[in-house]
């Protein structure tokens, strides 16, 4: 099966999508960097970026880090950041794509420390998601891995006293005289010309003393703005409600509850209450034991605020219905490939482990990632995914060598576009893949995060399963080609450099990824 690249590939002119419509091969391009280190720069651990998160509009970025800091960028008209002379000599138009500059940050966790369990809390941000507006504000979640905190960011404007009648730089006794005594009148400029002659001036111990003949004319001060800066303020604390280290947030349609997940409980919250959580899935068992599985991710569907999906580190997703019982201990369905004969190892169970899930825009669809494989499943099918995309397949054979340095734990993000039409993840050597997920496409790209991402082209196709019709939800039993995946970047391996964060602009063909410190956007 051949493949399509960005810049510099033969990609074809276009797929066909479900619905009959032409879908391009995309071709990726850098668009901005922050953060970005030099060369030899030693990165410090604090950060590192461990969140990424676009709201729904695709108007505001939000990355979190192992400090607790909360970065927040905003886009803007491509106009505001070239000057006017710029614009005379472009004969082209302005980008269609959506660029972003730094709004504000601030610092939602600190490091804290757990004296019944004599434990450590760290700062790192675990998870970020927006939540609705109100008022023109902007509200979002941010979790560590025991306290999730509700962040207010509006607009402050910072105001000035200006249009006074005595200079800043006269200083009377005690006091101080401030700026803005420009008067019109001729007795003002004479009263602000004696003023400034210091010998005409009269003290006595409390200060100054005006004139005998007094003053004629006095301006009174005036409030200005002078800026307008993003502020942010913590509005609720969620606490005290996991034993173990939370792994997920997710928000309801309804724009009231949020679900926050660890190892083995899910609690729903109500966005006003603070103080109390009500456990909707706890897979504990009564003896430690005969612990077989825990939680790695859940998210909530996008518009049915009664559904929801979690993933376990057996390689498992269930999707439950909150109208079913108050304990949602049994679900709805279960999505589970089954296991090919012969091929169990030591490492099945770890590399089968969910590291995180994502639904379609549309609900229809669930992608997932565990360590070895990128998969697309329909909600109407549980037996096998709909598409198997092999990322790690040619990392097979170190398993055990992976096992000793623990990167075989690494946890890799996913994401979808948001027409559907496309998913995307991340790898090692700060790789990221893109694929095509349309019937009949073969759309499939490996991007470096720099400022060259086409460097590395994939040459050779790592996705196989069968296709699905997205435009009639009917399946295509066809099947794509076998392949045993690819030797990325000539065989060698940087797995200290690793791109495990990603998102997808919720409307135009733009991601924005984390490559240890720094934040790149590519689009297309």
């Amino acid at each position: 099966m051949s493949s399509s690249g960005g810049a510099g590939a033969d990609a074809p002119a276009s797929r066909t999508s479900g619905g009959g419509e032409a879908v391009d091969a995309l071709e990726w391009k850098f668009s901005q960097a922050f953060g970005e280190r030099a060369a030899g720069e030693q990165v410090q651990e604090v950060d590192i970026i461990s969140a990424i998160e676009f709201d729904k509009t695709g108007e505001h970025l939000a990355t979190g880090d192992r400090g607790g800091r909360v970065v927040l960028f905003e886009k803007t008209d491509a106009k505001e950041l070239r000057v006017r002379q710029e614009l005379e000599r472009s004969d082209f138009a302005s980008p269609r794509y959506p660029e972003y500059r730094y709004s504000t940050e601030f610092q939602s966790h600190e490091p804290e420390f757990d004296y019944l369990k004599s434990l450590e809390i760290e700062e790192k941000i675990n998870k970020i998601r927006w939540c609705h507006t109100a008022n023109g504000a902007r509200f979002l979640l941010s979790t560590n891995d025991k306290t999730i905190k509700l962040w207010k960011v509006s607009e402050k404007k910072l105001k000035k006293v200006n249009e006074l009648n005595l200079e800043p730089s006269i200083r009377f006794g005690n006091g101080s005289l401030t700026e803005g005594s420009i008067l019109s009148s001729p007795k003002a400029c004479s009263l602000r010309n004696s003023l400034l002659d210091q010998d005409a001036l009269a003290f006595n111990d409390e200060g100054f003393l005006f004139p005998p003949d007094g003053i004629s004319s006095l301006r009174l001060p005036r409030v200005s703005s002078i800026k307008v800066t993003p502020f942010a303020r913590s509005r609720r604390v969620y606490a005290n409600a996991h034993a173990y280290h939370i792994n997920s947030i997710s928000n309801n349609s309804d724009g009231e509850t949020f679900i926050s997940a660890d190892d083995l409980r899910i609690n729903l919250w109500n966005m006003e209450i603070t103080n109390q959580s009500f456990n909707i899935v706890d897979i504990k068992p009564s003896n430690m034991e005969d612990l077989i599985e825990v939680i790695t991710s859940a998210e909530f569907h996008p518009f049915h605020c009664n559904l929801l999906a979690y993933s376990s580190s057996k390689g498992t997703i269930r999707l439950v219905d909150l109208r079913q019982s108050a304990l949602c201990d049994s679900h709805s369905k279960l999505f589970e490939e089954q296991e090919v004969p012969g091929s169990r190892s030591f490492c099945t169970e770890i590399i089968a482990s969910i590291s995180d899930i994502k639904f379609a825009r549309g609900g229809r669809y669930i992608l997932s990632r565990d360590y070895m494989t990128l998969k697309l499943w329909d909600v109407n099918m549980e037996a096998s995914p709909v598409l198997t995309f092999k990322v790690h397949e040619y990392l097979r054979p170190k398993l055990c060598d992976l096992y000793e340095n623990d990167s075989i734990f690494d946890k890799f993000e996913c994401c979808l576009s948001g027409d559907g039409l496309r998913v995307a993840t991340g790898s090692y050597n700060n790789l990221f893949c893109v694929f095509g997920v349309s019937p009949g496409s073969d759309e499939s790209a490996l991007l470096e995060a720099s400022k060259t991402p086409n460097r590395r082209l994939l040459q050779t196709s790592i996705k196989s399963g069968r296709f699905v019709n997205f435009g009639r939800g009917r399946r295509d039993n066809r099947r794509g080609n076998e392949t045993q995946g690819i030797e990325m970047n000539g065989g060698t391996h940087d797995f200290t450099s690793k791109l495990l964060h990603l998102a997808w602009h919720p409307a135009a063909n733009l991601i924005a990824c984390a490559a240890s410190n720094s934040l790149y956007m590519y689009y297309a």
